[in-house]
């Protein structure tokens, strides 16, 4: 069993950066952050697997980074460059088994998730 607690995300202007993170209770070999938007499908952002190893989705290469710190069971999604279209219900997803690599940005690769902390991006 995996928990996942997802926080630090808020209101900001466009432009803006923020860093969420979210806290990890039990082993995975792979976790991810996604995002909601109002009447869109859920979308991948990023994931990092058992020894490193990261994919991103082409749209957030360059303002988006995955990471996480080990000794504190927490990773992170720093958000740099904020759009108003970056506006959505952002989660992270946590399974315990490891995932190809081309399906690593599928929401339906992931058995465990968080609850989601909103990001909002005003102009």
């Amino acid at each position: 069993q995996v928990q996942l607690v997802e926080s630090g995300g808020g209101s900001v202007q466009s432009g803006g950066s923020l860093r969420l993170s979210c806290e990890v209770s039990g082993y995975a070999d792979c976790m991810g952050w996604f995002r909601q938007a109002p009447g869109k499908e859920r979308e991948g952002i990023a994931s990092l697997c058992r020894g490193d190893d990261m994919e991103y989705a082409n749209t957030f290469v360059g303002r988006f980074t995955i990471s996480r710190d080990s000794a504190k069971n927490t990773l992170y999604l720093q958000m740099n460059r904020l759009k108003p279209e970056d506006t959505a219900m952002y989660y992270c997803a946590a399974q315990p088994g490891l995932i190809m690599s081309y399906l690593r940005l599928r929401r339906d690769s992931y058995t465990y998730w968080g609850q989601g902390t909103q990001v909002t991006v005003s102009s």
